[in-house]
């Protein structure tokens, strides 16, 4: 069919758009009549006829007067990995009386105008590969500038590759990668493992690699040793750092310029220029630049990015721009701008908008992520390169685990209904101005619809007045300061609410809770963060997103959920800012009373934990089931996932909780095998990541479940050891002492999870066990046993029964044992929340046996003995001065505290403070001795 009149055939098409693009990218395209090679650097001759045999070049390639390549044009639509023969032999069939640079040309272009296809013959293997554009003449030059000469390898041009080390190859950088020295950086797991596999898969010249990496687990840190690894070994010219938010791009900015060369002691921004790039003018002297993924789309686009636009994640950036049209080339930024491209949280830079960014550039891509999609995968053909999940990195103590309680509310379960008549108030997103408004007809709204479209205030203070209660009895027992909390609001108008009310409940100032969106003004958002991480105030930030992902805030250990996540990527992401470790140090300096971070608390207000959208489910699968049990059935053969996968987080969170001298122990027991290798190794084998010996043994098990079940054995071995199993249980029971965590109960109520119920109901057991066994030969069992006998009780033999108790293998306390009880049952137990004295182990042992009904403090029950024995003398007459009276009232309260009082206590505080044992005797006289006997036995029956 022949084209209308005027019309372009697909070739002609194809052919003005190369054009256009070679245009663009500086080189000058002419006709053979009418060349010019002086025209400009690079020159593009058109139809270019070649020896016999060889055919015409659509476009022969000069730059500096010598030629350098040739491109093949295509029609659109055609298929161009058939037509890079036929480029390979125009790349020979120069002629031989014209200067070329080296032949054959080692420049290769296939072209549709639509799609291009590029070799570059410099490369070991040369292999073709897409390209948005044509490269540079300047960018041509150079590269075969600093190329050595056929059949040599002479020394790199210093001023082609500028740093390069004079012991680099020249070339290009796919050929300098074949060279790189060892890495000597001493860095935690799994950094080392990810950096090498990266550097072979650039090695092997896969354009695209992905890392995914657990939250917290280093994967700046590892961009930046990769990237300095890269520019000083592999001369790489510029490497781009892509975030999705601006304040992730300031910190980054930080750990770039503060990390310390192994090789030189310089830190990376005293050696390269890293830019933070904050405008459209990027700084071409710069070795490393970060910047948003919204502002380079911005930049490519010819257009100004707003600051403010920069703090929203691509979640919903998009929103940003009210079309979404094909990236064209821009000649300010050519596709040979970097070498290396790494996208942060790459499972949001993969779609629409930003996957054109990605796709510009000529570059290696390097995707870092926690939580991949399927689609992340697809798009970075399937090179996950390295795969550290949550348990691996709990494993290695890169990451804490973390216990989820939960917190219901009927409107949070059901909604509600205003009934007509009432009024309600009606609230101006934007200007936040109110009106009232009178229902003329029922108003119901569902759970979806709260803090959305209906915000319910009491709602807001049910939550937050059952987390204030619940702070210090259930989810951090025996704490005293607020934990450094992140509550995710829906919203900032939500977020507003839940600030003011947390203020209300908490009885506290401005600063203790503090709202970090992207609309806070007066502080920027970056201080009031930096303010959260380091300093004491605020205990509590709430955010929407702003916070959500890649924000580094160590010393958090709460995360509250007070809005729902649908996608399961934000989800893990936004529960990621709770995993960081963090040196115990650091941790009290901004929480006092905290002894250090093993795990982390969800508050889930709005069950987003109890939706199937996680893949890093909490390690510890069988949370009820007491570690004597699970190492038991570890060494009676039980190899099964989750009973492996629950002993691997529990020794990694043991790891965290011992001191150096236990750490040895377990090390001497275990053969050589620390805390962190004994759980690696169990979490290695559920992975497939450990190879047990072969075995002849006609009883081993076959095929692919064999193999497993044979791994799990092998990394198990050393539990089979009982000295090991006894010592890894006291160091256990020692440290569980300090860390009653929660689950929720599935009541409309925050409460106890079965998982806790059943770790109180176990030490209960063993405190009444311990009970019945010892009843005969510790002197206070003695006594209470042969109670009502009214044989005396004394301090000393109370601190003989707490001692013993508080020896492994047991290492009970009072203060647990109470907790333990009032999990079980609050109805029974009063004084739950207060200071434990050593005197409460009377009511305990007392409650075990049965003797009692409820378990009260020892000091509330001798102060209702002392009421019943004051009114018995006022029943026969006796009475008391105003003196006598306090001095009565102080000699119970030492009861309550030591079980008795003799006559040299009165030498002491309080009681020498008004006159002491002279004092006493004037105003009780004969009657003393009669009254410090009767006291003794009453109070204490």
């Amino acid at each position: 069919m022949t084209p209308p009149r005027g019309a372009l055939t697909p070739e002609q098409a194809a052919r003005q758009t190369i054009d256009t693009l070679l245009s663009a990218a500086g080189w000058a395209v002419q006709n053979l009549a009418e060349v010019n090679l002086h025209a400009a650097r690079g020159v593009a001759i058109r139809e270019f006829p070649l020896v016999e045999g060889h055919g015409t070049a659509d476009y022969l390639l000069y730059v500096d007067g010598r030629a350098c390549g040739v491109i093949e044009a295509k029609k659109q639509g055609a298929t161009l990995t058939g037509v890079e023969t036929q480029s390979g032999r125009y790349a020979q069939g120069l002629p031989a009386s014209l200067p070329a640079w080296r032949r054959p040309l080692p420049f290769l272009y296939e072209s549709t105008g639509v799609e291009t296809h590029y070799t570059n013959g410099l490369d070991p293997e040369p292999r073709a590969r897409s390209v948005f554009a044509f490269h540079r003449p300047e960018t041509r030059a150079a590269w075969l500038i600093a190329a050595p000469a056929q059949g040599a390898t002479p020394a790199v041009r210093a001023d082609v590759i500028a740093d390069a080390p004079a012991n680099t190859a020249a070339g290009t950088f796919l050929a300098r990668m074949q060279t790189l020295p060892p890495l000597i950086d001493d860095l935690w797991p799994p950094k080392p493992q990810a950096i090498a596999k990266l550097e072979q898969s650039l090695r092997e010249n896969r354009p695209r690699a992905l890392v995914q990496m657990a939250t917290g687990s280093g994967k700046t840190l590892l961009a930046i040793v990769l990237s300095y690894r890269l520019i000083k070994f592999a001369g790489a010219r510029r490497v781009l750092f892509l975030v999705d938010r601006g304040n992730l791009g300031r910190q980054t900015k930080k750990e770039f310029d503060q990390y310390v060369s192994p090789y030189n002691n310089y830190k990376f921004g005293e050696e390269y220029i890293v830019q933070h790039l904050t405008s459209s003018q990027l700084d071409t002297s710069a070795r490393v630049v970060i910047c948003t993924i919204q502002r380079m789309y911005s930049m490519l686009k010819g257009r100004e990015l707003p600051d403010e636009d920069e703090e929203h994640s691509t979640e919903d950036a998009e929103v940003l721009f009210k079309d979404t049209p094909p990236l064209d080339y821009n000649p300010a930024f050519p596709i040979e701008t970097f070498d290396i491209v790494i996208t942060d949280e790459a499972h949001r830079s993969i779609y629409h908008l930003w996957r054109q960014v990605l796709e510009y550039f000529d570059a290696y891509l390097i995707g870092l992520t926690a939580t991949p999609s399927k689609q992340t995968f697809g798009f970075f053909n399937q090179n996950l390169v390295m795969e550290y999940g949550h348990p691996q990195a709990v494993a290695d103590s890169v990451n804490v685990n973390y216990d989820v309680y939960r917190i219901r509310t009927n409107v949070s379960e059901q909604g509600s209904t205003v009934e007509a008549g009432y009024y309600v108030q009606l609230l101006d997103r934007q200007t936040r101005q109110r009106s009232d408004w009178q229902l003329d007809e029922d108003f119901a709204y569902d759970p979806a619809e709260l803090d959305r479209a209906v915000q319910t205030p009491d709602q807001i203070r049910t939550v937050v007045r059952t987390f204030r209660d619940k702070l210090f009895t259930e989810i951090f027992q025996g704490r005293s300061e607020v934990p450094k909390t992140l509550v995710f609001a829906k919203d900032d108008n939500h977020a507003e609410a839940i600030v003011q009310i947390l203020r209300e409940e908490f009885g506290k100032g401005n600063e203790f809770a503090q709202k970090i969106t992207y609309r806070t003004t007066g502080a920027k958002p970056e201080d009031l963060i930096r303010a959260f991480r380091t300093s004491y105030h605020p205990r509590i930030a709430v955010t929407v997103d702003m916070i959500a992902t890649g924000t580094d805030i160590k010393p958090v250990e709460i995360v509250m959920f007070m809005r729902s996540v649908k996608s399961r990527s934000f989800f893990e992401q936004m529960k990621g800012r709770g995993v960081r470790v963090i040196n115990p140090a650091d941790l009290q300096a901004v929480t006092p009373d905290a002894r250090s971070k093993n795990h982390f608390v969800i508050v889930d207000a709005v069950g987003v934990c109890e939706r199937d959208k996680t893949d890093s489910r909490p390690m510890d699968q069988k949370k009820s089931v007491p570690l004597d049990k699970l190492l038991q059935a570890v060494a009676l053969g039980n190899v099964e996932p989750e009973v492996i996968s629950s002993v691997a987080a529990r020794l990694a969170r043991l790891d965290r909780d011992i001191d150096d001298a236990d750490k040895a122990r377990v090390v001497a027991a275990s053969g050589g095998y620390g805390l962190k290798d004994l759980s690696r190794r169990l979490v290695d084998a559920l992975h497939g990541d450990f190879s047990a010996p072969a075995s002849d043994s006609p009883s081993s098990p076959a095929g692919e479940g064999g193999e497993l079940r044979a791994a799990l054995i092998e990394a198990a071995k050393p539990l089979s050891d009982p000295a090991l199993r006894e010592l890894l249980l006291r160091l256990r029971q020692q440290a569980d002492m300090v860390m009653d965590t929660v689950t929720a109960d599935h009541l409309i109520e925050a409460g106890f999870s079965a998982a806790a119920s059943d770790r109180a109901r176990s030490m209960v057991e063993t405190f009444e066990s311990f009970i019945a066994k010892h009843r005969d030969e510790i002197t206070a069992l003695q006594i209470l046993y042969n109670r009502p006998t009214r044989a005396p009780l004394t301090f000393e033999a109370i601190k003989q029964l707490a001692d013993s108790l508080q020896a492994p293998p047991y290492l009970l306390d009072e203060s647990a044992l109470w907790q333990a009880y009032a999990a079980l049952d609050r109805s029974k137990v009063k004084g739950a929340s207060r200071q434990r004295i050593l005197t409460d182990l009377v009511s305990l042992v007392r409650y075990a046996m049965h003797q009692d009904n409820e378990l009260v403090p020892y000091p509330e029950r001798v102060a209702a003995n002392f009421k019943a024995w004051l009114g018995h003398q006022q029943a026969h007459g006796k009475s008391f001065g105003a003196e006598q009276q306090w001095w009565l009232e102080r000699i119970a309260e030492h009861i309550a505290a030591s079980l008795d009082i003799r006559l040299d206590d009165f030498d002491a505080a309080p009681f020498n403070q008004r006159g002491g044992l002279a004092r006493v005797h004037q105003l009780f006289g004969t009657e003393l001795p009669k009254v410090i006997e009767e006291l003794n036995r009453e109070l204490v029956a």
